[in-house]
């Protein structure tokens, strides 16, 4: 059984010419023709190379991996019983869904509050994020949840002041800070900003802490969409020359006169922009934790992805020694970018084996009594009962789940539709609903009561998109806790899974749904 798709995918705008005939092993047609115009990748590599790498049309999408892991979430089903209750009163006229408390507060001293278990983690300088930033940080703010702002963010901005090679101002970052803060409200959520190598050395975390007010900054390693730095395209010339001078890696070299000359001539339309590995050590990354303390950072995170096993532990263990607040383990196969595409598919832990190996090491820090912070897992969650599987999963360490491309999502369908009733031109499938805002937003009412006309006039319908999605998330998570009788975050255990298979249960630790409760049972029965 093959797990890949190999030589043709809607993410690189390619396809076989025998669709239905294919070769297992390589995805080539199973007859490869003379004279055929090159459809497949390999085919499309002949004439245009590496832009074939990526995801294609870059900065109007996000893109995930259509590899099918042999093991996911959907190999795990939530158990529910029918007696007692846990967190409330064991009384069925208290015990009812709406009564599940959602709320969460983590950091070391537990300032950190959110109205719901939700986090965007790391959106960064591609044109994706910028174009539905509105939507995201308003949304977020209003749903009290986290937003972290990625990388290179300050280093992409052509209007960013860099004195002696150190940010002293920004237009896009301090934007984007200021329209979550604008936002928040009652103190729920959090804005992290986020710092890959050129960030570090640009001092985005000193300048934001400093000048933006941001309490939590987070550290990156990595990420579950690839082992390299983050990458954009360039379509404008001089920009790729500015990044270039301020230390980016890009490709082919903006200052060079046959590059020049070639760009002009448009036989390639797009620069690449690559931000470098990072390069861990114990030492530095002490030395990075002190620095970031000194210069006033309340909290900070590390954010880590689908890396081999040891590269898992060195994270838990500085983070534990270090004492970090929060580390965020993002599995294989997402990403929101321009992530290389057959690296997205083929690199890396998958997500129910990466966070298995995060429990597995938390909990033999736990029973050393080491410091765990709190954890946070990513990798393909898009709704409520993969929300509950991964708090199950890595229970109790395991505090709230990070998702980026479904909220894009959700924020990008708001857009749109938004765009759509100013211009009457809303789809049949919509206009069922109504057509006005109030009318199509389920939870327009409710933010209109809250905010007020005025207020409520100037959201963008990004933010109502997802505020809502949000709210839809926010009401089966709690149903789902009902069912299983858990009527707050933190009894929700590992106990409240069962494994629908034998390599799932190997994995995890999660019982085989065969023998769970087996000792219980077998003790009810002998009466």
């Amino acid at each position: 059984m093959s797990f890949s798709r190999i030589n043709s995918s809607a993410a690189t705008l390619t396809k076989n010419r025998t669709e239905e005939s294919i070769t297992p092993s390589s995805g080539m047609c199973v007859t490869c023709v003379d004279g055929c115009i090159g459809m497949c990748e390999i085919g499309k590599s002949a004439y245009r190379g590496h832009e074939v790498i990526y995801p294609q049309p870059f900065g109007v999408i996000t893109t995930a991996a259509e590899k099918k892991y042999p093991v996911d979430y959907s190999h795990f089903n939530i158990m529910g019983s029918v007696a007692g209750a846990h967190g409330i009163e064991a009384d069925s006229d208290k015990a009812i869904f709406p009564a599940a408390d959602l709320e969460v507060k983590i950091g070391h001293d537990n300032g950190l509050k959110f109205k719901l278990p939700l986090l965007i983690p790391g959106i960064g300088s591609t044109n994706i994020a910028k174009n539905n930033w509105e939507g995201l940080a308003i949304g977020s703010a209003l749903a009290g949840t986290g937003l972290t702002i990625g990388e290179n963010v300050a280093g992409m901005d052509s209007k960013t002041q860099i004195d002696n090679g150190q940010v002293n101002d920004t237009v896009d970052l301090k934007r984007r800070v200021q329209l979550f803060k604008d936002y928040q409200r009652d103190g729920y959520g959090a804005i992290i900003v986020q710092a890959n190598v050129e960030d570090t050395r640009l001092g985005v975390h000193e300048y934001v802490i400093d000048k933006l007010g941001v309490e939590c900054v987070e550290m990156k390693w990595g990420q579950g969409a690839k082992n390299i730095g983050g990458e954009v395209k360039i379509k404008d010339l001089e920009k790729a020359q500015m990044l270039h001078k301020r230390g980016y890696v890009v490709l082919p070299n903006p200052t060079d006169p046959h590059v020049i000359k070639a760009f002009e001539r448009k036989n390639f339309t797009e620069f690449e922009r690559h931000a470098r590995i990072g390069m861990v050590t114990e030492e530095s990354f002490a030395k990075r934790v002190e620095e970031l303390r000194s210069a006033g950072a309340k909290y900070i995170f590390l954010k880590t992805g689908a890396f081999r096993p040891a590269d898992m532990a060195r994270a838990l263990a500085y983070a534990s020694k270090y004492k970090i607040d929060v580390l965020t383990v993002d599995g294989a196969g997402g990403g929101t970018g321009m992530s290389p595409w057959r690296m997205m598919n083929e690199w890396g832990i998958p997500p129910v084996e990466l966070h298995s190996l995060m429990y597995r090491y938390a909990k033999m820090l736990a029973d050393k009594g080491k410091h765990v912070p709190a954890l946070i897992v990513a990798g393909g969650f898009i709704l409520e009962d993969q929300i509950f599987k991964g708090l199950a999963l890595g229970a109790p360490f395991v505090k709230m789940v990070g998702m980026a491309r479904s909220p894009i999502a959700a924020a990008m369908v708001g857009k749109t539709l938004g765009q759509t009733i100013d211009t009457g031109q809303l789809p049949v499938y919509v206009e069922r609903f109504g057509n006005s805002i109030d009318e199509i937003f389920v939870t327009a009412s409710e933010l209109r009561k809250e905010l007020g006309d005025e207020e409520f006039s100037r959201l963008p319908t990004g933010a109502i998109g997802l505020y809502t999605y949000y709210e839809r998330l926010a009401q089966g998570l709690r149903q789902l806790m009902c069912g299983s009788r858990k009527f707050g975050l933190e009894y929700i255990a590992r106990d409240d899974l069962a494994a629908l298979t034998k390599e799932a249960s190997e994995i995890s630790s999660i019982p085989y749904v065969m023998d769970l409760d087996r000792q219980e049972a077998e003790e009810m029965l002998n009466f």
